[in-house]
């Protein structure tokens, strides 16, 4: 009968760490940015609301004052 034999070699498994590399920072900057802008379309869409809001104020108190006015001359015309 033969006798097996074996052979063992040494080894060396080397584990490398991998960094971030920075995307996820990358990715929180890109949603910082992002929440950023959405909140100043909302704050400048509120803006727009009250000038809006402030015309047509303006506007609908002028044309009080022009009935007003219209109907003191019409009192005026029929006494």
């Amino acid at each position: 009968m033969t006798d097996d034999r074996v052979t063992q070699t040494p080894h060396t498994t080397i584990i490398e760490r991998r960094g971030g590399g920075g995307g996820g920072l990358l990715i929180g900057a890109a949603i910082l940015v992002a929440v950023l802008v959405a909140a100043y379309f909302v704050l400048m869409r509120g803006d727009s609301e009250t000038a809006k809001n402030n015309a047509i104020t303006s506007a609908a108190q002028s044309v009080e004052k022009t009935a007003d006015k219209a109907g003191s001359a019409i009192d005026g015309a029929t006494k």
